[in-house]
């Protein structure tokens, strides 16, 4: 878990509220918890899913986002967990650093990964791209 930031004269800060929001929203996601997701993403939202295997490609309005997360939850039989190691912020993104693991199949998924949402005044996302450190092993994994 994130620490609050310390001023140089030994203050402490207060952290960015993108920051409590991505820890709010990625809580919901391992919680499988659609309503608050619902909150905090904007109706036009668009998710990229990068690379070259079946789930690649563009994701408009949150139905087809939602519905991503349904194939990524029935794909893995739920097994999909992402692990925060630190969250970056400002008014206009925030930038998730995790390790992220699955299994589907006989298929082991274990990556770092960084996730970068694009941000409104309302702290809802309206769009996001995740950057693996292998994306051909996650390919493999989702092929």
């Amino acid at each position: 878990m994130l620490k609050e930031a310390m001023h140089s004269k030994g203050e402490t800060m207060s952290e960015h509220p993108n920051i409590q929001v991505a820890r709010r929203g990625y809580e919901a996601f391992s919680r499988g918890d659609i309503d608050t997701l619902n909150d905090l993403f904007s109706n036009d939202v668009v998710w990229h899913v990068g690379g070259r295997n079946p789930l690649s490609g563009d994701y408009e309005g949150k139905e087809a986002v939602f519905g991503l997360f349904g194939r990524f939850a029935q794909e893995t039989g739920g097994t999909l967990s992402i692990d925060i190691h630190d969250i970056l912020a400002n008014d206009e993104h925030l930038v998730v650093l995790a390790r992220v693991t699955a299994d589907r199949g006989s298929k082991r998924l274990d990556q770092r990964a960084s996730y970068v949402h694009h941000v409104n005044d309302k702290h809802q996302t309206t769009e996001f791209w995740a950057l693996f450190e292998d994306s051909d092993a996650v390919d493999d994994f989702w092929s």
